[in-house]
């Protein structure tokens, strides 16, 4: 099973946080602050009920944490 992956990064442009599905422009959802976006249960109800991975990137474009949702779907080689 391939898992869904997206990336939570800073808009510079918008002023907000976006929730991107990687190889795609368009936002699947915004955040007014990070923090939003990290509450519990939001990166995984985004993902839905078939989960993936999300990676996190500091506001200054560098990726701070990986996480995948379900914790099932991590894959045993990962170091993370």
């Amino acid at each position: 099973m391939l898992l869904k992956k997206l990336t939570l990064s800073h808009d510079e442009k918008k002023g907000n946080w976006a929730l991107k599905e990687d190889g795609k422009d368009r936002a699947l959802r915004r955040f007014d602050t990070k923090a939003d976006a990290l509450k519990r249960g939001v990166l995984e109800g985004a993902l839905g009920k078939d989960g993936g991975s999300v990676k996190i990137q500091r506001k200054d474009g560098v990726y701070q944490e990986e996480r995948t949702y379900p914790r099932s779907a991590d894959p045993r080689s990962s170091k993370g």
